[in-house]
């Protein structure tokens, strides 16, 4: 990521003054840039406009007095945009970090520490209001002159002393009214901002899908354990210098209870937190706590927000008007002052990994940033990642441990159902085992509810010709199309390609097409035909798209409106529903066949979550895992909620093959308009880095997983060892020399998934 700088034919003269700008184009280094007589220099961490070939960028400076490039011709700022820094500098440090580790260049990763509208270079978009306010000293010698002016200050004090022209227009004050007020010295008129307050409007409009309240009696007493670990994180907190500890607690052991305590403790220090969840679907329960126990000081970040809801929050967490901080990956760059503590709960799910430049891992950007701000970092799990745990295991962090449920409520008896016996006795077609009918039938006679998992969407994953055997495949990507009932369309889950079910076979022209494997849509089918009248609902990706649609799902099982909940990873996770007590699973093992490195992790975690669902209320709890594979470790360790028999398995499966976390790894995937096009260019990346000095362990390449999606072939090939700055060096000297091969790359640093 070397300096570069925007030629231009002018040249360089006389005694300018030179800013460093990242903009916001993969893999690009800083540009240098001239500021043009009579403009005041802008400071670090300014969004200004410049020119970038023939187009105009917004980008953010990042050195104020840089030195001119050898032998350069510059070009000047078109605009400042910012009077003081834009980005706190710690942000911006952060943010160079991130664009350095995961060689994605620090204009990306600069642009996704800002709200989308200011990486647009608008500016701030405040909605305001005419405000009258009661003057705090009015005249001695003024009065109110007759009824109506009285009516008004009667209003303006019952709203604590400001109301806003709109309120008393409505109450039939007329304008004329308050001027007089105005110039008796009675009231001020002023505009005030208006702040879109995404609690307020998730609570409209989801029917109380916020859950603003207090989780339990602050004053309550926590178990033995919780009293022991929260005393050791207060301390570790109050020596205000950084340390990353592992918070590892079995499901329903009180985690989140602990973070509001710790986060209060910290708050009370003069410090502030920041609360990192996985997914948007967690962020109104875990908002909402929080929100219930600190009231406005609480904003929240995630993408789920409208750009206003959005913009607010981020100005808000800007001007100091927060002392908490809640959140998905993108707010680990929140600009805020402080820090005493970052949490990151459920620091295993491979959603804190962006899928796209720049590929960061929030958990891991959250303990640079700890570093940074030397702050206390707390990664929160029932099941730790693997390089977690080993850091945990090596002394690189420090362990606490919750190995047992609040209340003394035991962990769900959890029952293996071999499905092979269960498809020879009454077909390849069933969904629900007789075990899981008989134990939902008797959740439905006494009012309990059921959860039911599935982590695969549709109806069917398959639709074949029965006369040629071909399957309808999607026309850009190496894979079937799943068929969706509801909609009668066949989609492609990666490029979402859709289309109507054909007639005849676009291969032989058959007619006979059937449909094979089955995902959550018909697993809802099934039950809804198998259990009449009992309440139904299906969570996953197709029927959450309308905003609030989770917070209400969520809010209707708390309320008891809904017996069985059908549905994808979404449902398994963070959620506390004290009257579920069966957790079903079906096809536990679908994701055991992936080509993927992970594969066993994902599935031991996946399964413990959602076994944790069941029993956390006073009624004991039952899971029941529907497997084809009874025997797998990491079947038998969920089953088991093992987590150490687990790891010890699994490391030794990873220090065999030499993957992470017994070794670094960089994964590299070349994209071309065909296979032979994307392998030529990436057998030449691999030469040219096999000639390198260290020379990298480089395997491959190979076509990916997935030969192909979006149209574009994919061929990968891996870097392992334990040098990871030698590794990403190798990679940038061999792209350097390939320039024409910018944008047909993808280098992912520490990946999550090598599919």
């Amino acid at each position: 990521m070397g300096r570069h700088e925007d030629r231009a034919r002018a040249p360089l003269g006389g005694r300018l003054t030179l800013v460093s700008v990242a903009v916001p184009v993969p893999g690009l280094g800083l540009l240098t840039y001239r500021v043009p007589d009579g403009v005041a220099p802008p400071s670090r961490g300014a969004r200004v406009v410049v020119p970038l070939g023939r187009r105009a960028v917004t980008g953010c400076v990042v050195e104020t007095d840089a030195s001119p490039p050898p032998g350069a011709t510059l070009r000047d700022i078109s605009a400042v945009l910012d009077a003081e820094a834009f980005l706190p500098g710690p942000v911006v440090d952060l943010a160079l970090w991130v664009g350095e580790y995961y060689m994605a260049g620090p204009g990306g990763a600069l642009a996704i520490a800002m709200p989308p509208s200011a990486r647009r270079g608008r500016a701030a978009a405040f909605r305001t209001a005419r405000v009258v306010s009661l003057a705090r000293s009015p005249g001695s010698q003024a009065e109110p002159r007759g009824a109506r002016q009285r009516e008004a200050l009667a209003l303006v004090a019952e709203r604590g002393g400001a109301a806003p022209v709109r309120v008393l227009a409505e109450a039939g004050i007329s304008s004329g009214t308050i001027s007089s007020l105005a110039k008796s010295g009675l009231v001020t008129i002023h505009d005030e901002i208006l702040e879109r307050d995404p609690f307020a409007a998730g609570a409209e409009a989801d029917g109380g899908g916020w859950t603003l309240r207090r989780p339990s009696d602050p004053n309550r007493g926590l178990t033995d354990e919780q009293t022991d670990v929260l005393a050791a994180l207060r301390q570790a907190a109050d020596a205000r210098a950084f340390r990353t500890v592992l918070l590892h607690g079995v499901t329903g052991s009180g985690k989140t209870e602990l973070y509001l305590r710790l986060a209060g403790h910290v708050m009370a220090s003069g410090r502030r937190v920041l609360m990192l969840v996985p997914e948007i679907a967690l962020t109104p329960a875990v908002a909402g706590l929080f929100h219930g126990w600190f009231g406005r000081r609480v904003a929240i970040q995630h993408s789920g927000l409208s750009a206003g809801e959005r913009h607010d929050q981020w100005q808000r967490i800007r001007r100091g008007d927060v002392d908490i901080v809640v959140g998905t990956r993108s707010a680990v760059f929140a600009p805020l002052e402080s820090i005493g503590l970052i949490v990151v709960d459920e620091e295993h799910e491979s959603s804190y990994k962006q899928d796209e430049a720049p590929r960061y891992h929030g958990r891991d950007v959250a303990v640079m940033r700890g570093r940074m701000e030397g702050a206390l970092v707390l990664l929160g799990s029932a099941t730790p990642s693997m390089e977690s745990a080993a850091n945990a295991r090596a002394g690189r962090y420090g362990t606490e441990r919750l190995t047992r449920r609040v209340l003394g409520r035991p962990m769900a008896a959890t029952r293996i159902v071999d499905m092979r016996k269960e498809y020879a006795a009454h077909g390849s077609d069933v969904t629900l085992s007789g075990a899981l009918v008989e134990a939902i039938e008797a959740r439905l006679a006494r009012g309990e509810q059921s959860l039911v998992l599935l982590n695969r969407r549709g109806f069917s994953t398959v639709v074949f010709c029965r006369e040629c055997g071909a399957s309808i495949e999607c026309p850009h990507c190496s894979v079937t199309l799943t068929f969706h009932r509801a909609a009668r369309r066949l989609r492609c889950h990666y490029c979402n390609y859709a289309a109507a079910v054909p007639a005849r076979c676009g291969i032989c022209r058959g007619t006979y097409l059937e449909q094979s494997g089955f995902g959550t849509e018909r697993l809802e089918a099934d039950v809804k035909a198998r259990f009449q009248g009992a309440r139904v609902v299906r969570v996953d990706r197709d029927t959450i798209r309308r905003r609030g649609a989770i917070a209400r799902v969520l809010a209707d099982v708390e309320a008891g409106r809904i017996d069985v909940l059908v549905g994808t990873q979404m449902i398994a996770k963070g959620h506390d529903f004290p009257a579920v007590t069966l957790v079903g699973v079906v096809l536990a093992d679908v994701g055991l066949g992936l080509a993927d490195f992970r594969a066993s992790e994902r599935t031991f975690q996946l399964l413990t979550q959602v076994v944790g669902r069941a029993g956390r209320g006073s009624v004991p709890g039952e899971a029941i895992i529907q497997t084809l594979y009874p025997d797998h470790y990491s079947i038998r360790a969920a089953a088991a909620q093992d987590y150490a028999a687990f790891f010890e398995q699994e490391m030794k499966f990873r220090i065999g093959l030499e993957y992470p976390p017994a070794t670094s790894l960089i994964n590299v995937v070349v994209t071309g308009r065909s296979a032979e096009r994307a392998m030529s260019a990436a057998a030449d990346l691999v030469a040219r880095l096999r000639r390198t000095r260290p020379r990298p362990r480089v395997i491959g390449p190979a076509p990916a997983p997935l030969a192909r999606i979006k149209g574009a072939w994919r061929v990968q090939f891996f870097l392992k060892g334990g040098d990871r700055p030698a590794m990403r060096r190798a990679v940038a000297r061999g792209l350097a020399e390939r320039p024409d091969l910018r944008g047909r790359v993808v280098v992912d640093v520490d990946p999550v998934s090598v599919l």
